[in-house]
């Protein structure tokens, strides 16, 4: 249900960008970095929207592996002690802790 509330949002918010873009015909001098040109306003819209939103994913993307590869490494590790602390019995003294500071 979520999801299809927000999937429901993104596309009105396309219908009413697509909307206002076909009635703005206006021409503009964009000026970047190395050039300059002649965009129809709502084509540079579309464009610089959609380039922020390939960046936005891009960004996002590298998070989420970065942090699906620290869970992996973490689920390992686990793993390796739960084995070790299986075939390694822990020899103590009355009255001493077994946990380490």
């Amino acid at each position: 249900m979520k999801y299809l509330l927000i999937f429901l949002l993104v596309l009105a918010i396309f219908v009413i960008s697509v909307t206002l873009g076909a009635q703005n015909d206006q021409m503009v001098t964009f000026n970047y970095l190395l050039a300059q040109g002649e965009f129809r306003i709502s084509t540079l819209l579309a464009a610089l929207f959609a380039a922020g939103f390939a960046i936005g994913w891009l960004i996002c993307g590298l998070f989420w592996l970065r942090l699906r590869v620290s869970l992996l490494y973490a689920e390992r590790r686990i793993k390796r002690l739960e084995n070790q602390s299986l075939t390694t019995p822990v020899l103590t003294e009355p009255g001493v802790p077994v946990a380490k500071e």
